[in-house]
């Protein structure tokens, strides 16, 4: 486990990045520290900025403005910050005309700290012949041997953008447990971008909520979810909400509205009766709360209403 003094695994003040000369936002001012020894799940919807994130985290591209520390370093500061990261991007790329072997071989040469003993056993343990060439693996095969590659750097970070969404449901599984078991072996922290919210459920204790270039709620999955509630209250109960508590997200039905609500106190003391919210539920009303905003926007900058 990290030494209490740790630095974060991630840290980012006012992080903002923009693409092509029309400047398109894919960040906009992300403050956010991320604690060393947890396991991260990074959600949101397509183009919400996930993989503009963890490219970020990883050195593969540069902030705009703003600035962005990973393990207490700017990220790929140099070669020793390189190899206390692994990386597994989307699809998990491998070589496919080279065999499991020589991606082995690759990657004790190019990793200082490569660790043959865990990538021998963790290739038998996964079933994988090492004279197969990665181009005829599966999809799960491939993916474990992504896992693998990454692990075998023995990193204290590991960073996934979104490596088993392709994958059945029992390779997923088994994506996992082994993702479960590198982190628990190594020690490590870890960050999975997922839109497979069951699969962030599983595996995730720390939780960042990333819709419309913004960080909408991040924090300990269980605190995040102790803090909320879902609440059914008569029609327009909630024009004013009471002191202490923030409406998410809010559907009328009738005469009554659901509403999922943050507290600043326990929910149960609330004069209304509280039931507590799953993960889903939680993320959902963000994401429902994150797309109203621009959706607002566009309606007043139609109207030529001020912005």
């Amino acid at each position: 486990m990290p030494h209490a003094d740790a630095p974060p695994a991630l840290h980012a003040e006012g992080l903002t990045k923009k693409y092509g000369r029309r400047g398109r936002l894919a960040l906009s001012d992300v403050n956010l520290t991320i604690p060393a020894g947890r396991v991260i799940g990074l959600v949101g919807p397509n183009g919400a900025g996930k993989s503009t994130l963890l490219h970020l985290a990883c050195g593969l591209t540069e902030p705009t403005s703003g600035s962005l520390t990973v393990l207490g370093s700017r990220p790929a500061a140099n070669a020793s910050h390189l190899a206390r990261v692994g990386f597994v991007a989307q699809n998990t790329p491998v070589y496919g005309s080279f065999t499991i072997a020589e991606h082995m071989k690759l990657g004790a040469k190019m990793n200082p700290s490569w660790d043959p003993v865990l990538a021998e056993r963790r290739i038998s343990q996964v079933g994988l012949n090492p004279e197969q060439k990665a181009g005829q693996l599966s999809g799960g095969q491939r993916a474990q041997l992504a896992l693998t590659i990454a692990a075998a750097k023995r990193p204290e970070l590991l960073i996934f953008d979104e490596p088993a969404a392709a994958l059945d449901p029992l390779a997923r599984k088994g994506f996992l447990q082994n993702l479960m078991e590198f982190v628990l072996e190594l020690g490590a922290s870890a960050v999975l971008s997922s839109h497979l919210l069951g699969d962030v459920e599983q595996v995730c204790d720390y939780i960042i909520v990333l819709c419309d270039s913004r960080v909408q709620v991040a924090g300990d999955t269980r605190d995040l979810l102790a803090g909320h509630a879902r609440l059914v209250v008569p029609r327009g109960e909630f024009d004013h909400p009471p002191a202490g508590v923030e409406v998410i997200s809010i559907e009328h039905s009738g005469k009554h509205s659901n509403a999922i609500v943050r507290t600043s106190g326990p929910p149960g003391e609330l004069p209304y009766q509280a039931e507590p919210v799953t993960l889903e539920e939680l993320v959902l009303a963000y994401m429902t709360r994150a797309a109203a905003v621009p959706a607002a926007r566009t309606e007043a900058a139609a109207w030529g209403a001020p912005r």
